[in-house]
């Protein structure tokens, strides 16, 4: 007996593996999408597809055949995850039950059909096996924008000298040079830095294979008379006016360059202060820096890191509540949302959103538009105006990990999933029935619907990109706020440029790191002639 109970224990014990392995093959095959995540910087090696990622996640037609037919004995009630409330629970759920009809949300859920994807996805260009950095660059950044900025410093200069007195220092700037210029300044974001001015230092962050293209002098009279539209129109009023033809540029380049997969992030990326630099300065250093005064978000192809559209916000006026009351504003974060997603429609892709930007009212108009979403909700930041109150309060008893709750009206579902505390999400994505599974390292596999697995596993994509994008933001300080703008736009145009090439045949040839891409475009800009030449 005790042979045959043993037996009886290690087969089962056995068909738990095989079925988690299962469930793992299964939610891998829906993850295929996001595989370029641990190679997006050419740092891993080959293409990645280990078992570090605890998200593989999918469309909204994935299917979860190969784990569903098992277990088919542990029928679970729809939308209660496999457990039906305790009395306490049950009770909460009654008395919201009114509200809830008026409102139009309903327990009883329903299957939906989503739209299948009617646009294509990946480089537009096809780029030769030769082709540089520059060239990848140039896609954004071609020679008649530079020739632009060429004109603009020149007339600025002008301007400026007839009215405060000549500057006998000063000559014209040419496109060579203000190709140098900003080679100089994008170097910053390869070989970190203060001031691009340490370059000439003599210094730890010297850097004498390059100092020699042009003196410290000129670079400083470029720097000081650097503008890409030298003057306001009498019809102009925007903040941004200084920079907005620029803007307007790199959002067409970037538009005509690379077509997004159907799943994309909307967020605001990271833009915070060199790391080292934050790790080694004084308290006083901090306190002398000025905030930000402008707020910056993208919209992000979550399968390749691709930022397919930046949305610039200046603080409005000096109050010190100006730009962090507006971050909590609803109102702001949907016109951001709307600006964001307007050449979207009608293709039916799916919008990954955060807590401030999640609401009714957006996803029913972006659903109008054939824009699709799945958003993180939070009782605080979010505009909860027509949600069900009853599915956005803690219960008096912790519901069980994995456990959720789901109410629908129309196609939107409104999810409340108990994780390590609860988790609410809507979305009309995804449907109801189908479930996915997160798997962590120390807890296990956890089942949840599969709205919530796709959420954290674009999400947590996004999050790793932004992790190694930060590290290649322009790390030179400019004073003006329009300058510190065109950085960090230009700083997205310099990695959006190593992701076409890394998707490019060139890769092929020349594997270049993301730090090996940004030193010969480094090169490349400042014009050194071994950095021209092929091999």
């Amino acid at each position: 007996m005790a042979t045959e109970e043993v037996a009886v224990a290690a087969a089962a014990a056995a068909r738990r593996k095989a079925l988690s392995m299962s469930r793992l093959r299964a939610a891998r095959s829906r993850y295929q999408s996001l595989q370029i995540s641990d190679d997006v910087f050419g740092e891993s090696g080959g293409d990645s597809s280990s078992d570090d990622n605890p998200f593989y996640s999918t469309s909204a037609g994935s299917s979860q055949s190969d784990w569903e037919e098992e277990e088919e004995d542990v029928m679970e009630a729809p939308g209660s995850g496999g457990r039906r409330p305790g009395a306490a629970g049950q009770a909460a759920l009654e008395s919201g039950d009114r509200e809830e009809a008026v409102a139009g949300w309903t327990e009883r859920l329903k299957d939906i059909a989503f739209p299948p994807f009617v646009d294509s996805a990946g480089p537009v260009h096809q780029m030769p096996l030769n082709a540089s950095a520059i060239d990848f660059f140039q896609l954004f950044v071609p020679d008649n924008v530079i020739r632009n900025m060429v004109v603009q410093t020149n007339m600025y200069a002008k301007k400026f000298q007839e009215r405060f007195g000549c500057d006998e220092g000063w000559t014209d700037v040419s496109l060579p040079e203000m190709k140098t210029f900003l080679g100089y300044v994008i170097s910053t974001s390869v070989h970190h830095c203060e001031s691009v001015l340490s370059i000439w230092s003599g210094g730890f962050y010297s850097n004498q294979s390059i100092a020699l293209m042009m003196t410290q002098a000129r670079f400083e009279k470029i720097l000081k008379y650097f503008h890409i539209v030298a003057f306001r129109s009498s019809h102009t009023t925007h903040g941004l006016y200084k920079i907005q033809p620029f803007l307007d540029c790199l959002q067409m380049t970037f538009d005509a360059a690379f077509k997004p997969s159907q799943t994309q992030v909307l967020h605001e990326p990271l833009i915070d202060e060199d790391p080292l630099f934050i790790a080694t300065c004084t308290d006083r250093e901090l306190r002398k820096r000025k905030k930000r005064k402008f707020s910056l978000w993208v919209r992000q192809c979550a399968a390749t890191g691709y930022i397919c559209q930046v949305y610039v916000n200046l603080k409005e006026g000096t109050a010190s509540d100006g730009l962090d009351t507006l971050k909590n504003r609803p109102q702001l974060h949907s016109l951001v949302a709307k600006s964001l997603c307007q050449n979207l429609t009608g293709k039916n892709y799916i919008i990954y959103t955060g807590p401030s930007i999640t609401s009714l009212n957006l996803f029913e108009e972006f659903e109008k538009k054939g824009i699709y979403c799945c958003g993180l909700l939070s009782s605080k930041k979010s505009d909860c105006t027509g949600l069900p109150q009853s599915m956005l309060v803690n219960p008096e008893i912790p519901p069980v990990r994995g456990q959720y709750r789901v109410r629908m009206k129309g196609n939107m579902s409104l999810i409340s999933w108990s994780n390590k505390g609860l988790f609410y999400f809507l979305t009309n994505a995804y449907s109801p029935f189908k479930e996915g599974v997160i798997i962590r390292r120390k807890s296990g596999e956890i089942r949840c619907p599969l709205a919530v697995e796709a959420f954290a596993a674009h999400l947590g994509y996004i999050c790793k990109y932004d992790d190694k994008y930060s590290k290649y933001f322009i790390s030179h300080k400019a004073n003006k706020t329009w300058q510190q703008v065109f950085w960090f736009v230009l700083s997205i145009a310099v990695n959006n440029s190593y992701i076409l090439y890394k998707m490019s045949e060139a890769y092929l040839v020349r594997r270049y790191t993301r730090v090996q891409f940004g030193e010969r475009l480094v090169k490349e800009l400042l014009g050194i002639e071994e950095y021209l030449s092929s091999e």
